[in-house]
């Protein structure tokens, strides 16, 4: 054992992590029913909103986030339930086991293939995870976004979605895994120096390669058309100096109704990314073989189109309320987002981030060979590595996760007051205002937060809050 550290009984360790997990739970549930109390009883508009939202648009958020909230509760019931069971009784100790089981299965002695093990361990977690996760996701997709017309997809769309992402996660994360547990292993008294710049180049290559080769297995990219929306977002890239290469638009809509933007890249190549579903006026461009469909469905529809009329006469027509923001609203939008890159909002989250990950490496080296760590959890006849890096991370500092967490999401609120006052400096400050408006009707985003439940949750600010301090100076150019 390490000086310093003090020898406990295993039980007081489990027992303190459990208590741990449970009153933050506790507490995450206190802080949602405060926000559901205020879902349940503002049913009217607030005077002081009644400018920027209707009754009915009011209604139907206020159900939305209702609804969220409710499945939220029950959810988090669950997985509360499922992590003291697991904790308590072995769960972990058991998936190893069954893992090494296989392992020998195949004349492999599990003791001699640690990181082999390890991953098989992980994959039989993810399973595990996969499957007792699944159902909660498609009634959140297929019941709660449906019923609130955000749901785009259909089964077959989110069966392959969800395969697709299980394989690709799985490929990625059992790579890593590996790499890093051989570090651990070779790396001598400095191996959490190693790790920590192991990490790093992951996370590079990452962000690298990601939007180019992963997002694309998921949704279409296009580039932006030619027109003035383009022109535009050139124009505002061009006064700050934003190196941007490329502008593209992603079909989200067949996945969701919710809408984004972001940049990504480093140095002089950047590109943004637009979602379709943000774009008031987007029509997507159609490849050939949609165009000789319509060719062909074109002779067949002229023989009906005088019954359909007749038919159309006589039932009158609900005409849809556009979503989405206009051309100058999107561009206002952008004025925000480029203020990340400008202030070096990003750069700063990576460079904190990193630094986070080094401390943490610091302290798992710490406390990695702490015998009483594993036989707490269950595990009496080694020490794996893979097992400490669980331990060690997602349940001896917790703690300190709380902590960080909060300390970022007050980060973000501040970034996020930032990027909204550097595209007020830049003279969008009407038509920033009026694009957080449609984007939180559009999303159905509820205006009426309990400060509580918003400081300890929300990383941007509420819609309030940022509309008014874009009103408490005046705009360079309106």
């Amino acid at each position: 054992m390490k000086p310093g550290i003090v020898e406990l009984d295993d039980n007081y360790i489990l027992w303190t992590v459990l208590a741990f997990i449970w009153l933050t739970y506790l507490w995450e549930t206190y802080l949602t029913w405060r926000q559901r109390c205020i879902y349940t009883n503002a049913k009217s508009v607030p005077t002081e909103i009644e400018s920027i939202m209707d009754q009915e648009t009011y209604d139907k958020s206020r159900r939305y986030q209702l609804d969220k909230t409710n499945f939220g509760l029950v959810h988090g019931v669950f997985n509360q339930i499922e992590t003291a069971v697991v904790l308590t009784f072995g769960g972990l100790p058991y998936i190893w086991g069954v893992s090494g089981d296989i392992l020998r299965s195949f004349g492999y002695a599990a003791e001699e293939y640690e990181i082999t093990h390890s991953l098989v361990f992980l994959f039989l977690a993810a399973i595990y995870g996969t499957v007792t996760s699944l159902p909660w996701t498609v009634y959140s997709t297929f019941v709660i976004e449906e019923r609130h017309g955000f749901n785009k997809q259909t089964m077959s769309f989110f069966i392959k979605d969800q395969i697709k992402s299980f394989v690709i996660f799985q490929s990625i994360t059992l790579v890593i895994m590996s790499g890093l547990i051989y570090i651990i292993k070779v790396g001598g008294d400095y191996f959490f120096i190693y790790c920590w710049v192991f990490v790093i180049v992951v996370s590079l290559v990452m962000i690298t390669i990601y939007p180019d080769y992963i997002a694309p297995l998921f949704d279409k990219f296009t580039p932006l058309p030619e027109g003035d929306l383009k022109t535009e977002i050139e124009k505002l890239a061009a006064s700050i100096k934003f190196p941007l290469t490329k502008l593209y638009v992603v079909e989200g809509s067949k996945r969701s109704s919710h809408s984004n933007a972001y940049f990504y890249g480093f140095f002089k190549n950047k590109r943004i990314v637009l979602f379709d579903t943000l774009l008031e006026n987007y029509k997507p461009p159609k490849d050939e073989s949609e165009k000789d469909k319509e060719s062909a469905a074109a002779g067949d529809s002229q023989e009906e189109e005088t019954t359909e009329e007749v038919k159309e006469s006589k039932v009158e027509e609900k005409v849809e309320p556009k979503k989405g923001c206009t051309d100058d609203e999107v561009v206002a939008v952008l004025s925000h987002e480029l203020g990340h890159w400008s202030l070096n909002h990003v750069f700063k989250n990576f460079f904190i981030g990193q630094a986070n990950i080094l401390v943490c490496f610091a302290g798992f080296a710490y406390l990695l060979k702490y015998s009483q760590l594993y036989t707490s959890f269950g595990f009496y006849d080694g020490q794996p590595i893979l097992i400490g890096l669980l331990i060690i991370f997602s349940y001896i500092f917790a703690p300190y996760n709380q902590i960080e967490s909060f300390l970022m999401t007050m980060l973000s609120r501040r970034f996020e007051f930032q990027a909204d006052e550097f595209g007020r400096a830049l003279g969008y400050s009407k038509l920033l205002q009026s694009a957080l408006i449609k984007l939180q009707k559009d999303n159905l985003g509820f205006p009426v937060v309990d400060w509580m439940y918003s400081m300890w949750n929300y990383s941007h600010p509420p819609l309030l809050e940022r509309l008014a301090a874009l009103q408490s100076t005046t705009s360079k150019q309106d």
